[in-house]
């Protein structure tokens, strides 16, 4: 028989079972702007000085070494053009995840869809070059890098569509399957060598890789006129706004009388296609041939340039030339201080993980359970 409770104790209601978790995540009310701009500015801070603590461990001062990647991304028109090349990918590939995610698609498969692209515009450069003047060779390796990209984005869409499958999984293995073709092709089919030569394929004849403007080819110029577009679809046309009601409500969608399927393939075909296109200006305008690296982890990238961009144009513009601008001074400060490859990956990445965690919480607050306590008087 329990014990009465001595006058004037304090009985913990946690002695009793809860039906509350410990923590839990609530949406936040929308916050001032002013505010918003000060987690973020604190989260970079804060990613900085983790970053030089790091740098302090490996034995190198954390000013110089900050110094010297912002130098080796921007001093130079050499440099500068380095960075802006890794911009263009991941500008267009964002786009490419934006337009898919505004549909609440989760499209994790820009990755595939790059390689998807690069293998049909490749094609065109290995068989074609030498039969067609070097303006009608490219646009006919662009447009079948967006076919190219374009089918393998609608291969989970229709999935989605038809038995409602999975799109986060079946987008992930589409990678996979996309990177074992271009193997089986610099093995087998497109090898460029005798049986016992190292598989890979032949590098593009001068007729098949884009001009350069301002020494940079000129898909800076396509990614550009992407970012316009991708705009103007979502804010002026019929499509767009359908393709917006159907990531805010299906249900609403369907009432409206839209066809959810329909918007749902259309959508990844335009998505795949973007992704499809930057696979084309990777081949032709930086690595000049397809191989495993054509994508290089940036369909994976572009996820984290369009949340941090919030899928709007400008700041996904301005997010993917910031980690541009990470990424070339990387691989500078490894030749620099003999910094490893390793350690400058985990400093860029936790630069990004504060990042991203930051617009959590602008977002969201954790609600942690309190230990409440009540009087128990006589």
């Amino acid at each position: 028989m329990p014990k009465p409770a001595l006058k004037g104790a304090k009985t913990r209601t946690a002695d009793k079972p809860h039906n509350t978790p410990w923590v839990r995540i609530a949406r936040r009310p929308t916050i001032p702007r002013r505010q918003a701009w000060l987690i973020r500015i604190s989260a970079i801070v804060a990613a900085l000085i983790c970053g030089a603590l790091l740098i302090a461990i490996l034995g190198h001062n954390p000013f110089h070494v900050y110094a010297d990647m912002a130098s080796g991304a921007l001093a130079t028109a050499t440099s500068r053009a380095a960075t802006v090349k890794i911009a263009i990918p991941l500008l267009v590939a964002a786009l490419s995840v934006a337009l898919s995610f505004k549909m609440r698609f989760w499209n994790i498969g820009a990755e595939g869809q790059i390689l998807a692209g690069g293998i049909a515009a490749t094609y065109f450069a290995l068989f074609w070059a030498g039969s067609l003047p070097s303006w009608l060779l490219l646009l006919a390796m662009g447009a079948a890098g967006c076919v190219g990209g374009a089918i393998w984005g609608a291969i989970p869409a229709f999935f989605k569509a038809k038995w409602n499958t999975n799109e986060t999984l079946l987008t992930l293995m589409l990678n996979y399957v996309a990177l074992g073709l271009v193997k089986y092709l610099a093995a087998g089919p497109w090898k460029k060598g005798g049986p016992g030569s190292f598989p890979k394929i032949a590098m593009f004849s001068k007729e098949a890789r884009l001009p350069e403007i301002f020494d940079v080819h000129i898909g800076w110029i396509i990614a550009i006129v992407l970012l316009l577009l991708y705009f103007i679809y979502l804010t002026r046309s019929k499509h767009g706004y359908e393709t917006i009601v159907v990531g805010q409500s299906t249900n609403t969608a369907k009432y409206s009388g839209m066809s959810v399927p329909r918007v749902l393939i259309r959508t990844m075909l335009l998505a795949g296609a973007a992704a499809g296109l930057a696979g084309f200006m990777q081949v032709s305008g930086a690595d000049y041939t397809l191989n495993e690296m054509t994508a290089g982890g940036v369909g994976f990238t572009a996820i984290t340039v369009a949340w941090l961009g919030q899928l709007k144009p400008l700041p996904m513009l301005g997010v993917a030339f910031f980690i541009a601008i990470l990424e070339k001074g990387a691989s500078r400060i490894q030749t620099t201080f003999a910094i490893p490859a390793s350690a400058s990956d985990v400093l860029v990445g936790g630069i990004l993980f504060f990042m991203l965690a930051c617009e959590f919480f602008i977002n969201y607050r954790l609600i942690f359970r309190p230990a409440v306590e009540v009087d128990s008087h006589d």
